[in-house]
């Protein structure tokens, strides 16, 4: 006890100098502003409620910070917080906060179907991308998330985080992406389906990347061949109207005052330019009307979308455009399903489902019909007019030697490049044909409002 009354004194000297040395050597860190520190220390509350799954998904509003401490608000679709809390964290997220978007929720926004059907491009890219993490040796699960936090588009990035909710809540990759509604196409689905039984997702993914990139091509060729045809009809009728309603009126004023009596073919000019001049807007909204009425009854009715595509596929020129294209996407589509080892059953199911021409589908139904009843595949395509005899010579070969895939492809190949050739074609053929069919008309305008003025100089004269 003496002694450590005699060396009390050093320990107190020995405890000063220790804590100075401790408050040099220790770090000086920038103040931080009050309102960043107490978003450092949030902590998401959950309360007994947080916990309870509600019978629909609820709308909930977050804000996190990623990897970079960058911050990022957004929204995510569940059933209950503690879900949307638990996703968060395990994409990384350091969560802030968490909370019900209660004017969403209210309206039902989180209960309507997802974005509308991704383009042939978009699902080129995205099955391109997802392959090739895959192959890298990454989980689909985190190569979802990575897709995620790459998408530029902010509806794409809710889109992957939907699916990789799914995936970790235990769900297939096709049933994951059934749940986004019509986001993903038929085939697609049923295709990743068939993979998840064999093993082979990777080479399907490939697949059907290499599909949408030859259907988006195609789209674009046709798009391409209509698109300056349409334009030069656009505006050929806004220079027929522009006569009619602007320009023939002060020739008829003329006349009138002349008091001559006027052939018949300028009597007929004066009134259809009386008749549209009176009734523009009536024929403008006419006209909207019944554009829109085909359009609805096209898609929702079946007998008129039936009769629409069956003049459509018969009329001189457009029709071959229409078969070809229907046929490279049936073939292709087919080639791939039968190359996965989809049974031909099964094939011709999924094929009437994604199809939307009904000509093709009467011709699947009947094949289905056929292979019910023992009879071949190749008897409901024998004859038919929306079916080439040199597609179905190599269908036929196809399903004699058990080849019916590679010759499916082969003709998907060959109407492909018949298809590039008739649209080269078609675009230099239109053309003229539309400038001499303008020139013709605006013509025949001409010559009956200038026509009696060669009464009118005879009569001078």
């Amino acid at each position: 006890m003496i002694l450590d009354i005699i060396l009390w004194p050093f320990l107190m000297v020995y405890r000063f100098f220790d804590k100075i040395l401790n408050l040099l050597n220790k770090p000086i860190t920038p103040k931080k502003k009050k309102k960043e520190i107490d978003k450092d220390i949030t902590f998401v509350d959950f309360t007994k409620e947080d916990n309870q799954k509600n019978n629909k998904k609820i709308r909930y509003k977050y804000i996190v910070k990623d990897d970079s401490n960058k911050e990022i608000k957004g929204f995510f679709d569940a059933y209950s917080k503690v879900d949307v809390h638990s996703f968060l964290l395990s994409q990384g997220y350091q969560v802030l906060s968490i909370e019900e978007d209660k004017v969403s929720t209210s309206i039902g926004l989180a209960a309507l179907a997802p974005r509308k059907k991704l383009k042939s491009k978009e699902l080129n890219f995205f099955l391109t991308q997802l392959s090739t993490y895959i192959k890298a040796g990454i989980p689909l699960s985190d190569a979802m998330a990575i897709l995620s936090r790459q998408a530029k588009k902010r509806n794409d990035r809710y889109l992957y985080q939907r699916i990789v909710f799914e995936l970790n809540s235990g769900v297939s990759f096709s049933d994951a992406l059934v749940k986004q509604g019509e986001v993903f196409p038929k085939l697609l689905i049923n295709m990743i389906k068939t993979s998840e039984l064999t093993g082979d997702i990777t080479e399907v993914l490939d697949d059907m990347a290499v599909y949408y990139k030859n259907a988006d091509e195609t789209r674009k060729q046709i798009i391409s061949a209509m698109t300056y045809p349409s334009i030069i009809f656009i505006f050929a009728m806004c220079i027929l109207a522009f006569i009619l309603i602007y320009i023939i009126p002060d020739f008829v004023e003329m006349y009138s005052d002349s008091g001559m009596d006027l052939p018949a073919i300028t009597v007929a000019i004066i009134n259809i330019s009386d008749f549209f001049r009176l009734n523009y807007i009536v024929i403008g909204i006419f006209v909207i009307v019944l554009i829109g009425t085909v359009v609805v009854l096209y898609k929702n009715v079946a007998p008129v979308r039936y009769g629409i595509q069956w003049v459509l596929m018969h009329l001189p020129v457009i029709k071959n455009i229409i078969i070809y294209n229907e046929l490279i996407m049936f073939t292709s589509t087919f080639a791939s399903l039968v190359n996965h080892e989809v049974f031909i059953t099964d094939s011709m199911e999924i094929l009437k489902k994604i199809t939307n021409n009904e000509v093709y589908k009467i011709i699947i139904n009947n094949a289905v019909t056929n292979l019910s009843t023992g009879e071949k595949l190749s008897l409901a395509f024998k004859g038919h007019w929306a079916f080439p005899g040199t597609a179905y010579e190599m269908l036929l070969t196809g399903e004699n030697t058990g080849r019916l895939g590679p010759m499916m492809q082969t003709v998907s190949e060959y109407y492909s490049s018949e298809q590039k050739v008739l649209v080269t074609q078609l675009k230099s053929l239109i053309e003229p044909i539309l400038i001499v069919s303008l020139a013709i008309i605006v013509g025949i305008i001409l010559f009956s409002v200038i026509l009696p003025m060669f009464t009118m100089y005879e009569g001078i004269l």
